[in-house]
């Protein structure tokens, strides 16, 4: 099985837990470490020989046109992850049209491809913002990875699908990906998927999640991670008690679990993974979507 791998390529000071005590005006004064991580990370999937899926920042791509270039050039997906990384649910529908939209200009200026497969800074669509999806299916977008479906203080819609499947809203279709999870239980759903839960749990989680979606779903698992979690030197900032914890904890270990990954499991883009894995989930309608999510919770 051909799990798909992603990195959303942004700064350490993008992170939804860095902007609750940073402001935007702020980024331009901290030092950057963009360059040097994602050419570790590019390092990483060329000695295996393998591609992955870049979501890429559009502040990111403004300020560093080359280094987007240099990521398409290597043979990877380019993908978008918003302009700014604000919650998409702090938003209103016309914000978030401009964010995306100036996203994917800056994208194109850089690289040449205007991305089709969007995920949201902390996978911010949810119940209160599937408004959203609608949004991104008139920006051209096809594919989107930013449901997720479990419980968590920041994002998650309890009850949607676990597996890739199809979403119908008043003005098209968009094809879903969440990150990986494993159900234990009845309603009770585990994220695997990478980020944090990679780097702050042991490995033995997150790959024995993968070998459970991939032999008991029979379907791939959708992994990512941020190049700032391979770099054990980066910059902290002054976050509260939680947000360093989540943060900060387990950097110097991130590398080595990414590494151990790519070796024990086979990994591509999610263009490539997922044409040959199509859905076995019906379409879902996205008000009956909402409804069903709300009567879980």
């Amino acid at each position: 099985m051909v799990n798909a791998i992603t990195v959303d390529v942004e700064e350490y000071f993008h992170s939804t837990e860095a902007q609750n005590v940073l402001g935007q005006t702020d980024w331009a004064s901290l030092p950057s470490r963009i360059e040097q991580q994602v050419h570790n990370t590019l390092g990483l999937f060329h000695s295996r020989k393998v591609k992955a899926t870049f979501f890429i920042l559009g502040w990111v791509a403004e300020k560093f046109p080359a280094l987007v270039r240099e990521i398409a050039d290597a043979g990877h997906e380019i993908a978008c992850h918003s302009y700014a990384h604000r919650l998409v649910y702090d938003l209103s529908p016309a914000e978030f049209r401009s964010d995306t939209l100036r996203a994917i200009e800056v994208i194109r200026d850089a690289c040449g491809v205007s991305p089709r497969i969007y995920r949201a800074p902390s996978y911010s669509i949810t119940q209160r913002s599937l408004w959203a999806l609608q949004i991104l299916i008139e920006c051209g977008f096809t594919h989107d990875s930013s449901i997720v479906p479990v419980t968590h203080d920041r994002y998650g819609i309890p009850g949607s699908s676990r597996l890739p499947h199809v979403l119908k809203t008043p003005v098209g279709q968009i094809f879903e990906i969440p990150a990986a999870t494993v159900e234990l239980a009845k309603g009770r759903v585990l994220p695997i998927g990478g980020g944090g839960y990679l780097r702050l749990l042991p490995y033995r989680y997150c790959s024995a999640g993968i070998r459970r979606v991939n032999e008991y779903d029979q379907a791939p698992a959708c992994i990512y991670f941020h190049p700032w979690e391979l770099d054990p030197q980066l910059s902290r900032l002054p976050m509260g008690m939680i947000g360093r914890w989540r943060t900060y904890t387990g950097l110097s270990g991130m590398q080595r679990k990414i590494e151990r990954l790519l070796d024990e499991f086979e990994f591509s883009t999610m263009s490539a993974v997922y044409p040959n894995h199509p859905t076995r989930q019906p379409a879902l309608d996205l008000v009956a979507a909402v409804s069903a999510s709300r009567r879980v919770q």
